[in-house]
């Protein structure tokens, strides 16, 4: 114990430097914009590599899982080029807005569901032409939206999020709501907002309402499992069972929108009610 003393006690002033260099450098990246960007995108960048590691071997002792979800992802794809005839025959008669919707392959390597406030890492970042506010989402349905990007990476707001806030309809009806999570199952969301007058059915399918420049609409959510009133009697809370596994999830793709940018600019001009 008095050698450690002894220790402290010699290397004082090189301890007290560093300490020094530490603290401002913490007062630099909280006061400076510019620093704390650059800090962020050199963390991602850090963090990813580690996760990407991590990933790679839990992918390799999951081989047979990832197989299985492959084939049926491929099974899915073969279906929809087969009816390609009729797909194209129903989409003639519609105004569709978000015509050219690109999707850039990525891969989630870190996955939180059980914080209020979770976040996942994908693998694909800004060299593949990935940017923040895009929508991200697997074969079975919506994930999330890109929150912070790096070269090769990027962090995504998890629908299992307290903070996130998506657009959803109904899809037997027009009727829209606010997809929200109460942090109580991570494969049951809610949507609420829904006017009581729509028609609700156990097992029907929500779908993205395609109000935002984030998704298309018409991007699959989950199915109904149960609903009732809130306290004003006005409005439904639906209970929404996920079509994805937020617990096990691998091959995701981020939404490209065609015009987002401009729309976004546009918009941001519209002065604020006062």
């Amino acid at each position: 114990m008095q050698q450690l003393i002894n220790f402290f006690i010699r290397k004082r002033h090189f301890l007290l430097f560093c300490v020094l260099v530490l603290l401002g450098l913490f007062f630099t990246f909280q006061s400076r914009s510019y620093h704390s960007g650059k800090y962020l995108s050199a963390a991602n960048g850090i963090s990813g590599t580690l996760f990407s590691w991590t990933s790679g071997i839990s992918d390799y002792l999951n081989l047979k899982t990832q197989n299985e979800l492959l084939q049926i992802e491929n099974s899915q794809l073969r279906e929809a080029v087969g009816n390609v005839d009729s797909i194209f025959q129903s989409q003639a008669s519609q105004n569709t807005l978000w015509g050219g919707v690109d999707y850039i392959p990525a891969r989630v390597i870190n996955n939180n569901y059980s914080r209020t406030k979770n976040y996942l890492t994908i693998k694909g970042g800004e060299k593949l032409g990935i940017q923040t506010s895009m929508g991200v989402v697997s074969p079975n349905g919506i994930l999330g939206i890109t929150d912070k990007t790096s070269n090769g990476y990027a962090t995504v707001l998890s629908i299992l999020n307290t903070q996130s806030s998506i657009n959803a309809k109904l899809t037997k009806s027009n009727h829209f709501g606010t997809l929200q999570w109460d942090t109580r199952d991570p494969n049951i969301v809610q949507l609420v907002d829904v006017q009581r007058l729509a028609p609700l059915a156990i097992g029907d399918s929500i779908v993205t309402g395609g109000r935002s420049t984030i998704f298309p609409a018409g991007i699959p959510i989950g199915a109904i499992e149960s609903y009732e009133l809130d306290q004003s009697g006005n409005y439904y809370v639906v209970q929404i069972k996920l079509f994805n596994d937020m617990t096990n999830l691998g091959p995701a793709y981020v939404i490209k929108m065609p015009d987002a940018a401009e729309i976004q600019e546009l918009e941001e001009t519209i002065p604020d009610e006062e």
